[in-house]
């Protein structure tokens, strides 16, 4: 195999984690969810994710330190401050920009396969931190809004794992 040049996809789950002072999802002019301080989520699913990403991810998440302790440093996780979180499907968080300039969404998870591990994470992240995800429609048109705290955001990768 010397000299031979193997070319692979590392396809992952993804998530971009906003601290919020608050954030909503309004779906055809309702609001459908609608959260005060705590995380905005937006999650990425690609094909070759698993379970096992979902629960990674959850855990993470779940204990995630960016909430503000009494002495104004980050130092708490979203139950610790009675905070919430909202869940939205982001599937062009797989964008590939590698040809030209319109991106593809191929690594992006069908939804067969997307669907149940969008529920699972959110079920996992509720069970985690004993607090109710509140969630978009996946698939839908969907109008986000946010203010973001700080600004704080962390983007995580399941395959990375940093």
């Amino acid at each position: 195999m010397d000299g031979c040049v193997f070319w692979f996809y590392i396809w992952r789950m993804r998530a971009v984690i906003q601290r919020v002072s608050e954030a909503s999802v309004t779906i055809g002019g309702e609001v459908k969810a609608r959260i005060g301080r705590g995380y905005m989520i937006l999650l990425g699913v690609e094909t070759n994710d698993s379970r096992e990403d979902a629960e990674w991810l959850a855990g993470k998440v779940a204990q995630l330190r960016v909430m503000v302790d009494e002495n104004g440093m980050m130092n708490k996780d979203v139950p610790e401050v009675g905070g919430e979180m909202l869940v939205v499907s982001q599937f062009t968080l797989h964008a590939s920009y590698k040809k030209g300039n319109r991106p593809s969404f191929l690594k992006a998870a069908r939804p067969e396969l997307a669907i149940p591990l969008y529920e699972y994470f959110n079920a996992l992240l509720s069970e985690k931190t004993g607090k109710l995800v509140q969630t978009g429609e996946f698939g839908a048109d969907m109008k986000v809004a946010l203010v973001n705290d700080g600004p704080v955001t962390i983007v995580m990768d399941t395959k990375v794992r940093e």
